[in-house]
């Protein structure tokens, strides 16, 4: 497998995956095709919006379904990483030199990063910095908007 088409994730960001495409498959892309034959009932398709929405749905659908399929398949799982040596997977508390901040992040994959969750994506200048560092390292990190220092305070 090639190692840039994997991504991180976690066991339950995983089931959380599965769980999306079995209700595509099983439950969504029956109602799309009931709607598709319904459009089509009513006549003339070159004129007709509901055919042309329910096509629009389909294709939805079964892409999303295909880019869930890929993600399973690539999908690298987050092991417990220990508390020693950031990395993916790990709650880091982090220090900005700058003000005094102290922010609290859990570095996750890329595809179940939520910012507004205090989950960052291992791909994110903060998680790039600080991986691979033990608590008290003090990294820069390199920003689009300057670079800044920051310490570790803490790994869960």
């Amino acid at each position: 497998m090639d190692k840039t088409e994997e991504f991180y994730v976690t066991e339950q960001g995983l089931e959380d995956m599965k769980k999306e495409l079995d209700y595509l498959k099983m439950e969504k892309r029956p109602k799309v095709i009931a709607a598709l034959k319904e459009a089509r009932a009513l006549g003339d398709l070159s004129e007709n919006a509901e055919y042309d929405a329910a096509r629009s749905e389909q294709s939805d659908t079964e892409n999303r379904i295909v880019t869930l399929e890929k993600m399973i398949e690539k999908a690298v799982i987050i092991k417990d990483a220990g508390n020693d040596v950031v990395s993916v997977g790990n709650t880091v508390e982090i220090k900005y030199l700058e003000d005094g901040e102290i922010d609290e992040y859990t570095i996750v994959g890329v595809k179940e990063a939520d910012p507004f969750a205090n989950k960052i994506s291992n791909a994110s200048p903060i998680a790039k910095a600080i991986i691979g560092h033990k608590k008290d390292d003090t990294v820069v990190v390199a920003s689009p908007n300057g670079d800044y220092k920051v310490q570790i305070v803490n790994i869960k």
